[in-house]
């Protein structure tokens, strides 16, 4: 079982047929030199997906049970769990290295960079999954165990074990296989997680990540949207993102290394690619910069180079395996070679303290075009909706310089922050800041500093997302001294996640824990003043405090909506009283600035 895999090329007849091939576009035919790697259907070594012709996949059960066997079979691969999963199921992970440990410290001690491949996180988009178990497979016992001299592998081949198992053959009807498919979202029917961190499924990945330290995450999808040739199409973070070193070494050494093994092995690979309208290309492309909700926007903050990889849902399910097979595998080659260099920029990227910090993004036209690889479509009006639609011929068809949108122009900043001292109830809060990882230290006597503050303008979104109720929030700041009582929690910035931690306690920045939640008490009244009591206290207020009275005047002189309501005049009164609720839209997260 050491020897080279010789697998025949495959004919095009036995290539999968799919129940929802008649309503998609056209399938051009395609065949390619990664075709060698798979397997025949006959063959004692195959992964269950090789069985089918890479037309299925199989359910947790069987995969558990293959890849039992592989371990069982070799002293280079362990089996750990990272967690269970709401349903009873175990999230497992498997260890590939040249020791054969099951040990973080020893793992990280043999000096190797070490990649993270993790699959499923939407688990019917699984190609990640049977690329990784062929891969493993031929580490092992098809002549590849070179990889492992110098790099080392974490393979989760099922991330979201409840959603895979909620397979049908009728899950996502935009995609070429596998025959049956799991469920996008977990049992909870939550999505990607990251910044939050609700589901066990994201708190256990999290986990992992802090203890087995990897220097390269690969996130593996199957993308929607536009038809267009690339079969395979990766992104990462952006050069205006947190980590520029990181980014300068994917675009310079990754990218055009990997897209080069891509394209010998006959695939056409291309950048993460969104389409401003899917019913006309003309309108140009959409340049993604994801916020930390998203793992490579996760990535970004928190210096973690990682990449998503969107195979395109077009593709037949066999192409899709075997191209990311071959990403999988040439990554392990170029960081046994280039891994020092990627580690030299994280420890840059760690190391910058910017100031100020960027929260938002706004939209801009890039400065260059993109010559895009795409497919011949018409445009007609639908009888069925009335609207356009889009109908593609199959024909590839280049797309010279369309223009390209991104969210690249800095929008909201704020001053970095030397800490963030939060009050010990907010338990929730400081219990997902320790999960990501991020370094705290508790007061044990109480302090008096001179601190920031924020007052809060809210408003909730119209509907929950994500399981949760988000707010959008404009924050104006205050300075004074407080009073911290022992046990409140400072989290310092200058540290290696220190921008993490800023992205998720700014209330401002698009993933903050507050805009997802975690804050929504602070936005709730619990005492009141009776109209009874009310009057005779601002009759008393209007008497003793001039000041008061004449802006009392100028409001309603300048405000007729609040001049002809008797409950706003009244409310007025109440909220410049001595008796209304100071944490009233305060947000209780305190900020200390840099001298």
């Amino acid at each position: 079982m050491k020897h080279l895999l010789t697998a025949a090329l495959l004919p095009m007849a036995a290539i999968a047929q799919y129940l929802n091939d008649p309503i998609l576009p056209p399938l051009p035919q395609w065949q390619g030199a990664s075709e060698r790697l798979q397997l025949s259907v006959d063959d004692p070594r195959a992964t269950p997906a090789e069985r089918s012709g890479l037309s299925r996949n199989p359910d947790y059960r069987e995969t558990r049970l293959w890849l039992d066997a592989l371990v069982a079979a070799s002293d280079k691969l362990h089996r750990v769990s990272l967690g269970t999963s709401p349903q009873g199921r175990e999230i497992w992970m498997v260890v590939a290295s040249k020791e054969g440990t099951a040990d973080p410290a020893r793992l990280h001690a043999n000096g190797r960079p070490t990649v993270l491949v993790q699959a499923g996180i939407h688990a019917g988009e699984i190609d990640g999954k049977d690329a990784g178990m062929m891969l493993l497979r031929d580490m092992v016992a098809g002549g590849k165990g070179a990889l492992l001299d110098r790099a080392n592998l974490l393979f989760v081949p099922i991330f979201n074990v409840d959603g895979h198992e909620r397979r049908g053959l009728y899950n996502r009807v935009n995609q070429r296989g596998p025959e049956v498919m799991g469920w996008r979202t977990t049992a909870s029917n939550l999505n990607r997680d990251y910044a939050k961190a609700d589901t066990p499924e994201m708190q256990a990945m999290l986990t992992a990540i802090n203890l087995w330290d990897p220097l390269l995450y690969i996130d593996v999808h199957a993308t929607d949207g536009i038809d267009y040739q690339y079969d395979v199409t990766y992104g990462y973070n952006l050069a205006v993102g947190h980590s520029p070193a990181t980014y300068r070494w994917l675009e310079d050494t990754y990218r055009p290394s990997v897209d080069r093994a891509l394209t010998r092995a006959g695939h056409t690979p291309g950048p993460l690619v969104f389409a401003l309208d899917n019913t006309d290309l003309s309108q140009g492309l959409s340049l993604w910069n994801p916020s930390p909700r998203y793992s490579n926007g996760y990535g970004d903050v928190r210096h973690l180079p990682t990449i998503l990889i969107e195979n395109h849902s077009l593709k037949s399910f066999r192409q899709r395996v075997l191209g990311t097979y071959v990403m999988l595998e040439h990554t392990l080659e170029l960081l046994a070679d280039k891994g020092e260099e990627l580690r030299r920029a994280v420890e840059q990227d760690r190391a910058r303290r910017p100031d100020p910090v960027i929260l938002t993004w706004e939209s801009e036209l890039q400065p260059q075009g993109w010559d895009f690889k795409g497919i011949g479509y018409t445009k007609e009006i639908s009888d069925i909706s009335g609207a356009p639609v889009i109908r593609w011929n199959g024909q590839p068809q280049l797309y010279p310089d369309l223009p390209v949108t991104g969210r690249t122009k800095p929008g909201l900043q704020r001053a970095r922050p030397e800490a963030y001292y939060i009050p010990p109830q907010w338990q929730q809060v400081l219990a997902r800041l320790r999960l990501h990882g991020i370094q705290m230290s508790r007061l044990e006597q109480p302090q008096t500093l001179e601190l920031s503050s924020y007052t809060l303008q809210h408003q909730f979104a119209d509907q929950d997302y994500e399981g949760r109720q988000r707010v959008a929030v404009t924050a104006t700041e205050h300075y004074e001294r407080h009073t911290l009582e022992a046990g409140t929690w400072r989290i310092g910035t200058d540290q290696p996640l220190g921008d993490l931690a800023i992205q998720l306690l700014e209330p401002e920045a698009t993933d903050s824990l507050l805009q997802w939640g975690f804050f929504n008490p602070i936005f709730t009244r619990t005492e009141y003043i009776e109209q009874y009591a009310v009057e005779p206290m601002a009759q008393k207020m209007l008497e003793s405090d001039p000041a008061l009275k004449k802006a009392f005047g100028q409001k309603l002189a300048a405000d007729p909506n609040f001049a002809n309501n008797p409950q706003a005049r009244l409310r007025w009164f109440y909220e410049n009283s001595s008796y209304y609720d100071s944490n009233y839209q305060h947000y209780p997260v305190l900020r200390k600035t840099n001298p």
